[in-house]
């Protein structure tokens, strides 16, 4: 096993160093990335890239005398540069799920891939003269690409408006506002995420990020979390982040991830 893990990160350190050649020789910008955070960016990809970001987190939940403990393995999203101003999106979850209920560990596990995540991002407008940039955001999750565990009767939709400021050289806001449906359930669930960043140097960036559902007809859920990204190139991103929720439920998310874009 330690000749393998060797061989992976051997591999790792290959690839990123692949990459950061790429992006000097082209001098591409650093690139934006949607991830770690829950709020998505207002940018799309460059025209004839590739960006992919993926990760695995960890989250823990309850309510009512039952708590799931939640793990993601695979939480992977493909960006495909189309136009200077649209994307094309591709994603998917592959998760695990352990129940526990007043303290007894429950044998049902329930694990597999969850709807297959397709959809577009449409750049609106750029930020000028005080208004910030706008992007436009929707996807269907499609059922039938789903484990058994996971897999809803019906197509899941979901759409946001996507808005980003530049407060300064160092800092931005960025929030979402947007709707989806999903889970067989006609219900609408109404989403926002507002996140602040700030970058440390010209490689770490911290941010800060509330943000939450209102579904029609139960109660709504508001969370928090906060995490550091670390840019090993323009080309490689690395992340880290640890949240909560402020209402019932969630009582603690811990993510890992790295995004990258492949060149030409």
């Amino acid at each position: 096993m330690f000749r393998e893990m060797k061989k992976g990160l051997s591999f790792l350190i290959t690839f990123i160093s692949f990459l950061s050649m790429e992006a000097q020789k082209e001098e591409l910008d650093p690139m934006i990335t949607d991830r770690p955070d829950a709020t998505e960016s207002a940018s799309t990809v460059k025209p004839g890239y590739i960006q992919i970001e993926t990760g695995a987190y960890l989250t823990n939940f309850e309510k009512d005398g039952l708590e799931i403990d939640a793990t993601t393995y695979n939480t992977t999203l493909v960006r495909i540069g189309i136009l200077d101003n649209l994307e094309m999106r591709l994603g998917w979850d592959f998760t695990e799920e352990e129940y526990t209920y007043q303290g007894q560990k429950l044998e049902n596990i329930l694990s597999g891939f969850s709807p297959l995540l397709f959809g577009t991002k449409i750049g609106i407008t750029k930020e000028k003269n005080g208004w910030p940039e706008i992007g436009l955001i929707g996807h269907l999750q499609l059922p039938f690409l789903a484990a058994s565990d996971y897999r809803p009767e019906t197509t899941g939709v979901d759409f946001r408006f996507a808005f980003a400021h530049s407060l300064s050289d160092k800092s931005s806001l960025s929030y979402n506002a947007g709707v989806e449906w999903g889970n067989d359930s006609p219900e609408a669930n109404y989403v926002y995420t507002i996140s602040y960043g700030y970058s440390i140097t010209d490689t770490f960036g911290f941010y800060l990020e509330l943000y939450g559902d209102l579904p029609e007809d139960s109660s709504a859920n508001h969370l928090w979390d906060a995490g550091l990204t670390y840019l090993i190139s323009n080309n490689v991103q690395l992340d880290a982040t640890i949240g909560s929720g402020i209402t019932e439920g969630q009582k603690l998310l811990l993510s890992a991830g790295v995004s990258f874009r492949l060149p030409k």
